[in-house]
C-alpha cells in the first residue's frame, strides 16, 4: 500500500526532529518535506503536493491561520491537520474556518498523531478530545449566559460590585433569601462557586467595568 505522504511545518527544529523520529519505521507514513514557517509551508506543499500537511499555528513571517486558506487554494488534495499548543475555542474556531482539516496538541501520544493523520488523509475530520472537551465547555458557558434572566443578569452585577445579599435585597425590593436563591441559580448555570469568579466573569462579559 502506498504510504501517506506528510510535510511538517513548525518553526522549531527539536519538533521538527521530534515528529521524524515519531514516524520514523511506522511503513503507513513517507515525509517528504519540512518548512520552518506558513510561507516556505506553501512553498514546499506546492512543490511536493503531500497528502497531509501537519502545520503549526505560531510560526514567523506566516501563521499557519493566515497559510491554511492560502494551501487549501494551491494544494486543494491535500490535507491540512494542525499540530499545536494552543487548547483554547479561540484558535479552534478560526482555524477551523481556515479550511483545517484536523487539531491535534502537541502533547497528544504518537497513537493519535498516526490515527490522525489517518483520518484526515481519507477526508474525515479530527479533534484530539481535549479540543473537544474546550469546545463542548465553553458551548456550555455562552448556553448558561444566555439562560439568564434579566432579574440574574441584575443580581449579578451587584454581586460583583461587591454588594451583600442584604443590600442587593434592600436594593430590588426583594426577600434576602430570594437574593440567595438567585445567587445559587447563577452559581450553578455559570458553573462558578466563587464571588471573585463571578466578579470575572461579570467584568470579562461586560456587566461591569473594571476597576
Amino acid at each position: 500500500m502506498k504510504p501517506i505522504t506528510l510535510l511538517l511545518a513548525d518553526d522549531h527544529t527539536i519538533i521538527r526532529e521530534g515528529l521524524r523520529a515519531c514516524f520514523d519505521g511506522q511503513k503507513q507514513f513517507k515525509i517528504v518535506g519540512e518548512a520552518s514557517d506558513g510561507k516556505e509551508a506553501i512553498e514546499k506543499a506546492e512543490a511536493l503536493r503531500p497528502d497531509v500537511i501537519l502545520l503549526d499555528i505560531t510560526m514567523p513571517v506566516m501563521s499557519g491561520i493566515e497559510a491554511t486558506p492560502i494551501l487549501r487554494r494551491k494544494v486543494e488534495n491535500s490535507k491540512i491537520l494542525i499540530l499545536t499548543i494552543h487548547n483554547n475555542k479561540e484558535y479552534v474556531s478560526r482555524i477551523l474556518k481556515a479550511g483545517a482539516h484536523g487539531y491535534v496538541l502537541k502533547d497528544a501520544s504518537p497513537s493519535e498523531l498516526f490515527k490522525a493523520v489517518e483520518l484526515v488523509h481519507r477526508g474525515d475530520a479530527f479533534l484530539s478530545p481535549a479540543i473537544s472537551n474546550t469546545i463542548v465547555s465553553a458551548f456550555q458557558k455562552e448556553e448558561a449566559e444566555a439562560e439568564l434572566s434579566e432579574r440574574e443578569r441584575e443580581i449579578l452585577s451587584l454581586i460583583a460590585e461587591e454588594h451583600s445579599n442584604v443590600q442587593i435585597a434592600e436594593r430590588l425590593f426583594i426577600s434576602e433569601r430570594t437574593v440567595g436563591t438567585h445567587r445559587e441559580r447563577i452559581m450553578k448555570k455559570l458553573g462558578i462557586h466563587s464571588a471573585a469568579g463571578l466578579t470575572k466573569y461579570a467584568i470579562a462579559h461586560g456587566l461591569i467595568s473594571a476597576k
